[in-house]
């Protein structure tokens, strides 16, 4: 009994030892393990982050050719399967299927299953050409069937295929996100870096700044900020001095970069003010004012002693505001104001699903919105994960 007890306590003062020496980011991710519903989310977020990097070689078709099936138009989700009134198979297959106009439906095109066609899938087939992550040329998709094409999510009332579209659409929507939270965060950082490192007038006028910018409403801006794109041979600039020349009218990558820069140059004050606020209280300690009189300059102390400080906290902040860019991309993008066909976004793809007739008939142009919910919730659940792992006061520990 004496051995069993003798080797409890040597167990707890080996975990003691342990939680004292651990580093601050190995004990936010022993208190991030404990929580359930942020390491699902984290699951999900990882695996949309994968099926977005992935995209081009796991949908079987190009997502920006209009027509890609210009025969099943609107058409149903194919699933595949393995057992008919034929039979069984070892090998997945879908059903070949015609389409005629019913006087039925108002001379809409109504889809005809012929169990007696059978298109067997097959795997890393070779299709469209692409580019994955951007710069490695290839043309193998993960499936597709012989002697036809599937359409997982269904099609679109062009023929895209909508299985294709919203993997490119939540990678694209990331993309943009991504981009912004970066530009924001650099802000953020020199920006709320010096108001709080300086204080005094220094901070008082940054602070009016940011007060300016956070006033700025986003809508009526993107709303002038669209109309210069679409004019023809418009320009941005002041007088006689150009800034940006549009020529001719702007391609869809110039209008993604600008909607991502957009988003990062008003999303920044939220952060810098947080930024702010720690210097401001960590600024008069003890291991500041030893690097001061070591004679380290106000940039190296702001980089090397303030910030790390509190990186784990910015980390937190960066993943919250994540899901409020893509919030916005898909807004604006929804409303008409942020990226256009041929783009895939999430917010491009919503579009498509506004009329009373998709909502009546077309019930599958909602399932980029399933995607586009669990994008979301999955940023928000891991976000509130890591901001109670991150507080050493929160109840959760």
């Amino acid at each position: 009994m004496s051995d069993m007890t003798a080797q409890t306590t040597a167990e707890d003062q080996s975990s003691k030892e342990a939680y004292f020496t651990a580093s601050q980011r190995q004990l936010i991710w022993a208190r991030f393990k404990k929580q359930r519903a942020a390491m699902i989310a984290a699951m999900v977020l990882v695996f949309l982050m994968l099926s977005g990097l992935f995209a081009p070689f796991l949908s079987p078709y190009d997502p920006t050719i209009a027509g890609r099936d210009k025969d099943y138009t609107n058409g149903a989700p194919q699933m595949p399967q393995f057992c008919d009134s034929n039979g069984c198979s070892l090998r997945p297959f879908i059903h070949g299927v015609t389409r005629e106009r019913s006087m039925a439906t108002n001379f809409r095109w109504v889809t005809t299953v012929d169990e007696d066609i059978r298109l067997p899938m097959q795997f890393f087939v070779r299709g469209d050409k692409y580019k994955l992550f951007g710069f490695i040329p290839g043309n193998v998709h993960l499936f597709g069937v012989e002697g036809g094409k599937i359409h997982l999510f269904g099609t679109d009332e062009d023929g895209q295929d909508i299985f294709s579209r919203t993997l490119h659409a939540v990678w694209t929507s990331m993309q943009v996100g991504t981009i912004g939270v970066v530009i924001a965060f650099v802000l953020a950082l020199i920006i709320g870096g010096v108001a709080g490192y300086y204080g005094g007038w220094i901070d008082s006028v940054i602070q009016m700044i940011t007060d300016a910018v956070r006033t700025v409403p986003v809508i009526p801006l993107f709303m002038a900020i669209s109309a210069i794109i679409a004019a023809e041979g418009s320009r941005i600039g002041i007088g006689d001095w150009t800034l940006v020349d549009l020529g001719p009218g702007l391609s869809s990558e110039g209008r993604f970069f600008i909607i991502s820069v957009i988003l990062g140059l008003v999303g920044w004050p939220t952060l810098a003010r947080r930024v702010r606020t720690h210097l401001l209280t960590e600024r008069n300690q003890e291991y500041v004012l030893a690097a001061q009189l070591c004679g380290a300059k106000p940039g190296h102390v702001i980089r090397r002693h303030l910030l790390p400080s509190f990186t784990s906290y910015i980390i937190v902040d960066l993943v919250i505001s994540f899901p409020y860019m893509v919030l916005s991309e898909t807004a604006l993008s929804f409303i008409g104001l942020g990226l256009k066909d041929p783009v895939s976004s999430l917010g491009v793809m919503l579009q498509k699903a506004t009329s009373a007739d998709v909502l009546l008939n077309y019930q599958w142009y909602f399932i980029p919105v399933i995607f586009f919910v669990a994008l979301v919730m999955a940023f928000v659940f891991v976000g509130d994960g890591l901001r109670d792992a991150a507080d050493p006061y929160s109840d959760s520990h």
